[in-house]
């Protein structure tokens, strides 16, 4: 079949090497003017992992392991630990912060040369009962089989199909960046999540020297953006236990990006005909669990197994996979949105949810994602 697939993103990039690799004809279209090569790094657990491999993408050399997850409070006490070298052990695949760079370059190794057309925007999609078409920014048109949507949160294609004013914002914006800060945690396998009454930070290395950082602070779209970001986030943050006010130190303005979280609730049938959706335009969750590029990796492999069965309209198939995933990531979304880091109030996190509970419940969360995908 020919299949178009608009973004070239993570969700992008896996659809392609999957479907090539099925013998499909791909074309990727994205708005962007080149691959992206800023932006921070994305934490890619166990299931997501187990994704990339079936697809031919190694991250050996690239990254940094993520073997335990320590809660802290403000003042540097331990709240719970989540061991997450068993997963690693159990199943054959570490936790790994790699930047989006390196992980946008893996996916693209081996792909055809012409296979992305950058600077073009997707404008619109129809079909008839044969053929979908994609029309650009530059009025051109492409007409395929089938089309997948894999273009984010602020997705054309979902509002083509969904219409306007689904994605909601959520109670939580981030500041984050990836930076070479010398410190011991960037060379370790530890990432600490930290919460106090003014937000909430997360500290781990993504290999090559570099941390990746955060700060969560209570926003709302309407909120004016500080004059200085960094500035503020010093002011906020810089009381906090070590190693907090080392980080805030060696972080630099130019490393600072900033993204407001989003949820949408997620359909039983979010695609319509001989189009569907991957990824954040499916399904955009606040990051708190960390898991939005691993269920966008884990879509892939659904979507890939589905039309692999072959024999039905490919119709048929897409929504066979909208069916599949629609269970698991409900309940991701619903846990996502809901998380206690949420609430950012340790104390009440501590009377609710005992440390050794929150141990075992993230590690059994843990383990399922892991095994729906290996």
């Amino acid at each position: 079949m020919e299949i178009l697939v608009i973004g070239a993103g993570v969700g992008g990039l896996a659809v392609a090497r999957s479907l090539l690799a099925a013998g499909h004809r791909v074309r990727v279209f994205e708005q962007a003017p080149a691959r992206r090569t800023g932006g921070a790094a994305v934490t890619i657990f166990s299931n997501g992992a187990a994704v990339l491999s079936d697809l031919g993408v190694s991250l050996d050399g690239v990254g940094g392991r993520i073997d335990r997850i320590d809660a802290l409070t403000s003042d540097g006490r331990l709240r719970t630990s989540m061991n997450l070298a068993h997963a690693a052990d159990r199943f054959g695949f570490e936790t790994k912060a790699i930047s989006r760079r390196d992980l946008l370059g893996r996916l693209a190794d081996g792909l055809p040369d012409d296979l992305v057309r950058y600077g073009v925007s997707c404008q619109s999609v129809t079909q008839d009962r044969g053929q979908v078409t994609a029309a650009f920014s530059d009025g051109s048109t492409a007409t395929g089989d089938l089309l997948v949507g894999a273009d984010g949160h602020h997705s054309v294609v979902r509002r083509c199909l969904w219409g306007e004013g689904v994605v909601q914002p959520a109670t939580f914006g981030t500041w984050q960046g990836l930076s070479p800060i010398d410190i011991d945690l960037t060379g370790s396998s530890l990432h600490l999540m930290i919460t106090g009454r003014e937000g909430a930070c997360g500290l781990m290395s993504a290999g090559d020297g570099l941390l990746q950082w955060w700060f969560d602070v209570r926003w709302s779209p309407a909120d004016p953006r500080p004059a200085a970001p960094l500035a503020e986030l010093r002011r906020r943050f810089g009381h906090w236990a070590s190693p907090v006010p080392e980080v805030l130190a060696g972080a630099s303005e130019d490393d600072l990006g900033f993204f407001g979280h989003h949820w949408n609730k997620v359909r039983q049938v979010w695609g319509e005909g001989r189009i569907t959706l991957v990824g954040d335009a499916a399904h955009t969750m606040p990051p708190t669990l960390g898991q939005g590029a691993n269920q966008t990796l884990e879509d892939v492999w659904v979507l890939g197994r589905e039309l692999a069965k072959g024999g039905d309209d490919p119709v048929v198939r897409l929504r066979a996979y909208e069916k599949a995933r629609y269970p698991h990531i409900s309940l991701v979304s619903r846990l996502a949105r809901r998380s206690p880091a949420n609430w950012r109030i340790p104390p009440v996190i501590g009377r609710l949810f005992p440390e050794t509970s929150q141990t075992t419940m993230l590690a059994r969360f843990s383990n399922r994602l892991t095994a729906s995908a290996v």
